[in-house]
């Protein structure tokens, strides 16, 4: 290995473990589900709290990438991770549904920080046609955390020491100290970065939204999104609901989905290196529409597991698929482009709600439903790339 190659590398550890801080907005789904139990709050209500983290996306995205091009991309990382460390010390004061909503509402926000910066101080690494497979890479360091939440969250409500008294909270403590752990490795290397965007104001960034292209990509970020905490949320109500299992059983569907995505993930990393993003992206939404398709018909456990797995394998490279299109359509406002593609994230926010009261409705059928709609969106968009 070249002296480059080790120096790249040797940036590349710190910026990955970022990557993991960056799943742990994902506890939010499974943290829904316990807040729920431990409240006794209807699916609607539950849904609050997924949807109350993303609707940050939609705040706070744009302006972190006007604030990149003042304080720099490393920075902005830095920010985030200490908003995402005070987030996560909330709920050892206690379990109210005031502190939770406070500390979903400071994860939202940290994530937004996060995965509008971190994308962008990637590409300072490594650029080019490497970059949608990076990214992809970062998504499966990401879908760690994510699938490990629930497995801590279980632990911690079956197994953990009485004595601590946290119950399924105690996941929350465990990754605040990775996110200290990132801070310090983060902030002690040195990244050189781009010289900033030329246009740097509010107004500019929500104008490259006029571009039909880009347009696409923003509302094709939303769909993976809504999708993506939507399977998170519903997976286990719908064990609950079909075959009457207990939370802390049904908690294994969102590992699954976890398990599946992170495959995905790790698989795309290699394989978007020789083949095109159109046909990979063709074959992940097959997956998921062959996956609601089973959701919508089966009361069956192995068919239920198989649908879940194939919503995680199918919607585990859409993310650094869009958002690397959209990037190259526009690379000389990276910044700006990542922003409003990181305010796309507020599909997090719009499609949980939708559930909730599609689900309060007619049952999770409903949910599925509104997911499928995102899925058919994905199909549309997979045709409009050019390679």
């Amino acid at each position: 290995m070249t002296l480059d190659n080790q120096i790249k590398y040797g940036k590349l550890v710190p910026v990955m473990l970022c990557f993991f801080a960056m799943g742990f907005v994902d506890l939010v789904g499974i943290a829904s589900n316990y807040v729920k139990a431990d409240l006794d709050l209807s699916d609607a209500e539950a849904n609050i709290f997924p949807s109350l983290v993303f609707f940050w996306f939609l705040i706070f995205s744009v302006p972190t990438g006007v604030l990149m091009n003042r304080i720099g991309r490393k920075r902005t990382v830095l920010l985030s991770l200490i908003v995402t460390f005070a987030s996560l010390l909330l709920p050892l004061f206690g379990d109210s549904y005031g502190i939770m909503l406070c500390s979903f509402s400071l994860l939202g926000i940290g994530n937004a920080l996060m995965q509008t910066s971190l994308n962008p101080l990637l590409s300072n690494i490594i650029a080019g046609d490497k970059l949608a497979s990076s990214l992809t890479f970062g998504q499966f360091v990401k879908a760690i955390a994510s699938f490990l939440a629930p497995y801590i969250a279980m632990w911690g409500a079956t197994q953990a020491i009485p004595e601590f008294g946290m119950g399924w909270r105690v996941l929350f403590p465990v990754y605040m100290a990775v996110a200290v752990v990132a801070i310090l490795w983060l902030g002690a290397t040195p990244i050189e970065e781009e010289a900033p965007d030329k246009a740097s104001g509010f107004s500019s960034c929500l104008k490259l939204l006029g571009s039909p292209f880009i347009l696409l990509c923003f509302l094709g970020i939303m769909c993976h999104v809504g999708i993506d905490v939507g399977t998170n949320t519903t997976a286990p109500k719908i064990l609950m609901e079909r075959l009457g299992m207990p939370l802390d059983d049904a908690g294994f569907a969102t590992s699954l989905y976890f398990i599946f995505r992170t495959l995905g993930c790790l698989s795309g990393a290699v394989i978007l290196q020789k083949v095109a993003s159109k046909p990979f992206l063709g074959i992940s939404v097959a997956c998921m529409l062959a996956a609601m398709v089973l959701l919508f018909v089966s009361t069956d456990l192995t068919v239920i597991y198989i649908a879940i797995a194939l919503i995680g394998f199918g919607n585990s490279n859409v993310f650094s698929i869009v958002f690397s299109q959209a990037l190259l359509a526009v690379p000389d406002k990276k910044n700006e482009i990542s922003g409003l593609m990181i305010m796309g994230l507020f599909g997090g926010t719009v499609f949980p709600l939708l559930m909730g009261f599609a689900s309060d409705a007619v049952g999770q059928s409903g949910a599925v439903a509104v997911m499928t709609a995102g899925v058919i969106y994905l199909i549309i968009y997979m045709f409009k790339l050019k390679r």
